[in-house]
């Protein structure tokens, strides 16, 4: 199967959406997720004239086994892959990674930066398998993940939902950190605060 590099370099959501390879049927027994999982591409650095943000945002491959996750990873969904200022997205079948989303509207998330790209595909991967194993004690109030990759810096967010409950989220994010294994400070926003410049963070861990 061809290199997917020179696809995501530069390309549209659209572009990389119909690029992606579907995992071929292979002989054997299948190893079925305890849910379907969404990947989502946004790349905001070729917006249309007066475009709003979002219409950017494509949902590119749906999958519920181990197998196929394995060779979307693979083949496409790497952030050192991206170019600046994309966005790669694993998100909970049915759930849009977006503030307006039922699911998320009352939510906030979990923030990693990364001044240095060198461990973004790790921790990345890291958190893919995370989710996807169901390792989060407080699953249910997870959203989904999305990695942003920018000229100065790079963040990681762990979207939840319900940001007002301090105890779970306080989980989640000590969870998370030692799931990444970062000494890093992680950071919580609600989504509502995030609407406004320099909205300072709720939670801390």
């Amino acid at each position: 199967m061809a290199t997917t590099e020179p696809l995501v370099e530069g390309s549209t959501a659209e572009e990389v959406a119909a690029a992606v390879p579907v995992p071929a049927p292979e002989a054997g027994l299948k190893h079925k997720l305890e849910r379907k999982w969404t990947f989502w591409f946004d790349n905001q650095s070729k917006p249309k004239q007066g475009a709003a943000w979002g219409t950017s945002l494509r949902k590119v491959y749906t999958f519920d086994t181990v197998e196929e996750f394995w060779c979307l990873h693979d083949q496409i969904f790497k952030p050192s892959k991206l170019p600046g200022n994309a966005d790669f997205h694993l998100f909970k079948d049915g759930i849009e990674p977006k503030w307006e989303d039922p699911e998320c509207a009352n939510g906030g998330k979990w923030t990693l930066t990364s001044k240095g790209k060198g461990n973004l595909d790790t921790t990345w991967l890291e958190t893919l398998m995370a989710l996807i194993g169901e390792q989060f004690g407080d699953s249910e109030d997870i959203c989904g993940v999305v990695v942003s990759v920018r000229q100065w810096q790079d963040k990681l967010s762990l979207w939840t939902k319900t940001a007002a409950n301090e105890s779970v989220q306080m989980g989640i994010g000590r969870k998370w950190k030692e799931i990444i294994d970062v000494s890093d400070k992680l950071t919580y926003n609600f989504h509502e605060d995030s609407k406004n410049r320099g909205a300072k963070a709720r939670y801390t861990v």
